[in-house]
Formats: C-alpha cells, structure tokens, sequence
C-alpha cells in the first residue's frame, strides 16, 4: 500500500525528510506525477508528493528571471510568460503522450521541479543549451534533511561550485527541489522552417549539418523518414509519402524573412525547398519537441540516443541491418544527434544491440525511455557509466543523502 505525505511549505518538506533519514524510510519524489515512469523502478512504496509547494514567488519580466516553488504547474509557468511574451529558451518537451499519461487541456502537464529534476530539453537545445544552463538558482532539503541553497536570482550569485548545475538532471536522487530561479528571454517575434523533401538519411544529416554551420542562426534542425512525416499534420502535408528535412529560424520578420531566403538557397543543392511559416512551424516542432511522432504504437519501447550528428543515420542504419524486425521507426533532432527509437517490444528491450550500435559509431549514450516496469528493472535504463565516474556519483549520492531515502533505485541499482 502506497504512503503518499504532500506537505505545504519547504520547512514541512525538511521534517519530513529529516523524519524518514532516521527512520531509514525511502521516498519516492514526485510532483504531478507525469514522469514517474522515466529511469528505473524506486525501491519504495511511500510517495513524498510536492505539487503542494506551488506558486510563482518572482516573475521580473524586465530581469528576464522567473522564481518559482518546484510543485508549480508547468502549465501556470507557461501562462505567465506568454502574457509576457516571453519563453524558456530550451523549449521543454511534454512527454505525457510518449509516456501513456492523460494530455488533455485539464489534464497535470507536469511541475517545474519534474522538468528540472529531469534535465529535459527541446529541439532548440542546440542553440540555447539545455535546462540546466538556464537555472540559476534552487533550494533544496538533502536527503540528511538539511536545507540547501545555490544561486540565486541572477546569474553573477551563481560563484563557487554551482549545486544548481548538479541537481538539474539528478531525478531527485540528491535532493527535494522547493524552490527554483531560472533564465526566460522573449519569444521570437517570427518562425519560418525550412524544409527539403525526399532525401535520404545521410544526405539529411548533411544538409543539417550546412545549415547549422552556415551564418544565418539556425535553431532547429530535424530529420523525418517517410513513415514518420507522414504522421506529422503539416510537415508532409505538401507532399506525402516523402521524408522530410527541417530548418528552423527565428527572431525579427524582416531578418527571418532574409534569413530563410538565403537558407533556402544554401540548401537547394539537397533539392527543392518550400518553407512553413510560424503557425505551421510552431506546429511541427511541437511534434517533434514533444516526440508525438512516434509515440505509437503505445506497446512498442522507445530509446533516446545521444550521438554524434553526422553519424545519426549510421546508428539508425546499423540497428535496422543488424534487427530488421526490431525497428519499428525512428526520427533525428538536434541536427542528428538526437535519436528516437521505437523498436518491438522484448524483455531485454534490445538494449545490448541498440549500445553496440552507438559504440561502433562514435559512442554516445542511450537511455530507455518507455518501457513495462518489469523491462526497466532489470535493463539498465541509463547508459552505463566508465568506473571512475560510477565512484564518483556514488560519492555525491553517498554525501547528499548517506541513508539512501531519497527516490533510491530511480538512477542505478541503490542510487
């Protein structure tokens, strides 16, 4: 039986893990609870809830800061910097359709502290860095029960060694995120994208890769094969039944305008280009943003890898000779560096084949996004890491919360 405690106010969430650090007890830290299925199974039936610490407590649109509880609604966050005109620049996903979560306009999109605690970054992390490169500052209680502060409203309080940077992504393994300041900037005035039909993989990975290289700031750049396009409500609209090559470029109309001209004729030696301009564009990068694209069939298990870009289509290539069955799709983000799987489901998740993969062509990581809880207990979810680092996380874990209490098992067998 599940034992769920949701306080109120960061003094209530210290007791509490004060409580459970001399009772031995482990937490599971959720907030909404939309990633709870992400990493592996936690060793515990008591649910430390804190979507009761919700709020924003500062949003200074002339600072370009937003601070706010780590239980605030994202979708609170997202409605007081639209009013603002103003966006986090990484463009966080909502994985709640990936992930079989209600995504209804009524239903939890998830809390701040979830996407921080999750280090989860959109298609524009290539140009503007991932979550934790925009924090600047968190609060915290460790899993000793100690209250914890790094950073702060600006970027010059972040001095010494930044614990916002090592909590971000730590899946609540080191601490219970309160309270959490971070970086906006506007929202572009314009989107235009790019779009080149029909190519293949490698010839897409090459086209990305001028795009991104040449001067006229890309901030998005994807590859669709056709089975996928096809999926997309406006990327192959035009033209059906082909893969699809995307570019996106934002800021100023009239530098847009200029900009997507000139990319266009950059890229033509790929083929013909046609362009989708800002309602369509916003449209298709929420697709990918949110990898809707291949989120079903809903059974099938979903890798995300990190590659090097040029070598995406070889990763894709190299699974599909070696499994042909295995495969089901697979789309590129991040100008090829970011892979999507959706491969047949089986017990072992083709995990060996799908590292093997990555480690012939320039190596990389691959984490297992979706799968049964059974799968993920007994595959490591998270790409194993050389000895060294392994020690060293162990130290970190072992100095933040010594009892083990916090989300144990979430990362790594006893982490």
């Amino acid at each position: 039986m599940t034992q769920s405690y949701r306080p109120d106010t960061p003094e209530q969430v210290a007791e509490l893990v004060a409580w459970a650090a001399a009772e031995t007890t482990p937490l599971d830290l959720r907030g909404h609870g939309t990633r709870a299925d992400l990493g592996c199974p936690t060793n515990t039936s008591h649910v430390l809830d804190l979507s009761g610490l919700s709020g924003i407590i500062d949003y200074a649109p002339n600072e370009l800061v937003i601070t706010a509880r780590a239980g605030t609604s994202m979708a609170t966050i997202q409605a007081a910097l639209d009013d603002a005109g103003q966006m986090l620049a990484f463009e966080p996903p909502d994985w709640r359709a990936l992930l079989g979560k209600p995504d209804g306009p009524d239903d939890p999109p998830g809390t701040l502290g979830g996407l921080v605690a999750s280090n989860l970054s959109g298609p524009r992390r290539l140009a503007a860095g991932a979550a934790r490169d925009h924090v600047l500052g968190i609060q915290g209680v460790s899993g000793r029960g100690e209250a914890i502060k790094s950073g702060g409203r600006v970027v010059k309080n972040v001095t010494g060694f930044d614990l916002s940077k090592l909590m971000t992504g730590s899946f609540g393994t080191l601490a219970a995120l309160t309270d959490l300041s971070l970086k906006v900037v506007p929202r572009p005035e314009e989107s235009r994208t790019v779009l080149i039909r029909g190519i293949g993989d490698q010839a897409a990975m090459e086209a990305m890769s001028r795009g991104l290289c040449s001067p006229h700031e890309v901030s998005g750049a994807c590859y669709l094969p056709e089975d996928v396009a096809c999926r997309s409500a406006v990327a192959a609209v035009r033209d059906p039944g082909r893969s699809v090559t995307a570019l996106r470029v934002e800021g100023p109309e009239p530098s847009v305008v200029w900009r997507s001209e000139a990319l266009r004729n950059e890229l033509s030696a790929w083929g013909p280009t046609d362009a989708l301009h800002t309602a369509d564009s916003a449209a298709l990068w929420a697709e990918v943003r949110d990898a809707r694209l291949i989120a079903d069939p809903p059974e099938a298990q979903i890798w995300r890898l990190s590659v090097p870009p040029m070598n995406g289509a070889a990763v894709a290539r190299a699974l599909e000779h070696n499994a042909p069955s295995a495969l089901l799709s697979w789309m590129a983000d991040w100008g090829g560096g970011l892979l999507w799987l959706s491969l047949a489901p089986t017990p072992h998740a083709h995990a060996a084949g799908v590292r093997r993969a990555v480690d012939h062509h320039g190596g990389g990581h691959a984490t297992l996004i979706r799968a049964s809880r059974d799968v993920r207990a007994h595959v490591a979810v998270f790409h194993p890491a050389p000895a060294p680092l392994e020690a060293l996380s162990r130290r970190v874990k072992e100095s933040f919360d010594p009892a083990g209490i916090l989300s144990p098992g979430r990362m790594a067998e006893g982490r």
